[in-house]
């Protein structure tokens, strides 16, 4: 299976525990020129910009670990972006940023994992 199909299959499976945690996906792999936001969501008043990220094991640092500043920059960014292009004013909406990581088959959710990057 190529990585394509493999983020595709994890990025599924983190809608999946999202909804089932109550958030509403309002996008997936909504691209810009410099980055991939892999999902957006709302958590009740809370727009949530969410990272997925797969490992088969954590000898290379594992799953959270490929999320370093360049990522959250890039993340950052698209985010910013992401809300001009829809209208969204980040100064009255609360927005945070959260990563999925699949290590193997168990799932870990960071919610708030970093702060907006300017």
């Amino acid at each position: 299976m190529n990585k394509r199909k493999v983020g595709n299959l994890y990025e599924d499976l983190a809608c999946e525990y999202l909804t089932e945690n109550g958030y509403k996906i309002c996008h997936r792999n909504f691209r810009v020129r410099q980055a991939e936001l892999d999902i957006v969501a709302q958590d009740r008043d809370t727009l949530v910009f969410c990272e997925v990220k797969y490992r088969k094991n954590d000898a290379g640092g594992g799953p959270l670990a490929a999320v370093d500043y360049k990522k959250q920059y890039q993340i950052s960014r698209a985010a910013l972006f992401y809300m001009n292009r829809f209208h969204i004013d980040p100064d009255g909406q609360p927005v945070r940023f959260d990563v999925i990581g699949f290590l193997g088959q168990e799932l870990l959710h960071v919610k708030n994992a970093f702060e907006y990057i300017a």
